[in-house]
């Protein structure tokens, strides 16, 4: 089995997820480009600051489809409440019209999808580690 592997002081790894993320009440606020053009360049400077390499943003009318790689020691929780809480506070200064689209102000839904995505299937891992000591 071959894994793309990182390297921390004391590890190695491949963390890889997909997020998804749900305007609240599926409002379709991510209906011109100039939105969602803002939204990834906010995702990618968020990001950024988090150590976190975003591998692709997907956006629908309504949600966004991101996969990303991270480190170990990345606080996921505090990553993603940074990215609802800064990516709604400024799509809604710089696009004053998206508030039309929400009820009282709520930009996105309070909950999220995550899993994780390794470079193998969970059928392969699954066979790999009952293999193990079969000598």
């Amino acid at each position: 089995m071959r894994y793309r592997l990182e390297r921390g002081s004391h590890s190695v790894y491949a963390l890889y997820y997909h997020y998804v993320q749900v305007a609240k009440y599926r409002g379709k606020v991510f209906d011109n480009d100039d939105i969602v053009n803002f939204l990834k360049e906010q995702i990618q400077e968020i990001s950024e600051t988090f150590e976190v390499e975003v591998i692709d943003i997907g956006v629908d009318k309504y949600h966004f489809d991101m996969l990303f790689k991270a480190k170990p020691t990345l606080n996921i929780p505090r990553y993603i409440n940074a990215i609802k809480t800064i990516t709604s506070r400024e799509i809604q200064r710089k696009f004053p019209q998206v508030k039309e689209k929400l009820w009282k102000g709520h930009f996105w839904s309070p909950s999220y999808f995550l899993a994780t995505s390794g470079q193998v299937t969970l059928e392969v891992l699954k066979k790999y580690v009952e293999s193990q000591g079969k000598e």
